[in-house]
């Protein structure tokens, strides 16, 4: 599916596949782009959750929200191979894991979305990902955070006049 701005991606971070797909349907009847494999879901159910989605939803991108912080080249042939179009690779992980991802993924067929949570200094890590030939950035606030009345707008603001590789992630969104 090729991409149109703005891109709603529905993340399913449940427990139970079975609610995950009617959550999905509903999700894809209401105009959401891409269906996302939460981390909770694929902790709850392997990789089924992903291979589900993909047989579900042929047509629709399918993140595999995996969260990776080692063997990246490893886990993004594993989420490509089992229907993700979109792995995310958290950006405080090291450059190599970061770069092998970027090789699976382009091997694979996969692109790499890298999760800025957690990193310091967003601009600089931005430009160095960006060098390594990531394909998305997100932006991300915790639900932890967003229960604390954190919001993001002003980051998103900065970071866009900055990248056009950017996504926002709310924990149960995304806006590209």
């Amino acid at each position: 599916m090729a991409d149109r701005f703005p891109v709603l991606q529905v993340a399913l971070d449940l427990m139970h596949l079975k609610r995950s797909v009617q959550i999905a349907r509903e999700a894809v009847e209401g105009g959401a782009d891409w269906l996302e494999a939460g981390t909770p879901l694929i902790k709850s159910e392997g990789m089924d959750a992903v291979r589900t989605l993909r047989d579900e939803f042929p047509g629709r991108e399918i993140v595999s929200d995996l969260k990776t912080m080692d063997t990246g080249g490893f886990e993004t042939e594993l989420a490509a191979r089992s229907g993700a179009t979109i792995n995310t690779i958290m950006g405080v992980a090291d450059d190599g894991t970061i770069l092998e991802a970027v090789r699976s993924g382009r091997k694979y067929g996969c692109r790499i979305m890298v999760d800025l949570l957690g990193v310091e200094d967003k601009k600089k890590r931005t430009a160095e990902l960006e060098a390594m030939g990531v394909d998305l950035l997100c932006i991300h606030v915790s639900i932890d955070d967003q229960m604390m009345g954190r919001t993001f707008t002003e980051e998103v603001r900065e970071l866009a006049a900055f990248t056009k590789t950017l996504c926002c992630n709310t924990e149960s969104f995304s806006i590209l």
